[in-house]
Formats: structure tokens, C-alpha cells, sequence
């Protein structure tokens, strides 16, 4: 999957959440998604490709990093929370939604 594909599939399943907002930011270019003003989910293009930022448990997070090659530490954000997400070969639209 690329990295715009795993956008759309991450804008469109949080569309059907409950209580999710939207926001977007042009300068710099991300798409934050909040439930009650808490972010849970960033999208922006790192150097040469669209990612996608999830909050995570920190367990969940360190065992997603050890299983997917297209897991990595939150980019810009608290590393123990938060993981990026790019569209790289392990990845599959069940994974990201």
C-alpha cells in the first residue's frame, strides 16, 4: 500500500467514528483528528511520503514497531505514545483500520 492510500483508508474509518473532529492545518500541512479536543491521529507528507500518526499504548506501540517494518517511532512526537505509520509493504488496510 502507498502512503496515499493509507490516508484515505485512515481519513475515511475515522469518519465513521463517533465524536471525531477534523481539523486541518496548512502551515505546516497536517490533518489533526481529536474525540473531545484530544488528538488521537495526525496525517502530514514526511520527506518524500504521506504518513500517518496514531496515539498508542505504549505496549501496543513497542510490540507494532518490533512486528511491522512500516512502524516507527511517533515522528515529532512523544516516542512512547505515539507511532508513525507509512505505507510500506506490511501494511494492510485491516492493520490500519
Amino acid at each position: 500500500m502507498d502512503g496515499q492510500e493509507l490516508q484515505k483508508i485512515a481519513d475515511g474509518f475515522t469518519a465513521e467514528l463517533p465524536g471525531t473532529d477534523h481539523e486541518h492545518r496548512s502551515d505546516p500541512n497536517w490533518d489533526l483528528y481529536k474525540v473531545r479536543g484530544k488528538v488521537y491521529m495526525l496525517m502530514t507528507d514526511m520527506p518524500g511520503r504521506p504518513v500517518v500518526i496514531l496515539k498508542a499504548d505504549p505496549d501496543d506501540a513497542a510490540a507494532l514497531r518490533e512486528q511491522y517494518t512500516g512502524i516507527t517511532p511517533g515522528y515529532h512526537m512523544n516516542k512512547t505514545h505515539w507511532i508513525t505509520v507509512d505505507g510500506a509493504d506490511t501494511i494492510d488496510e485491516k492493520l490500519v483500520k
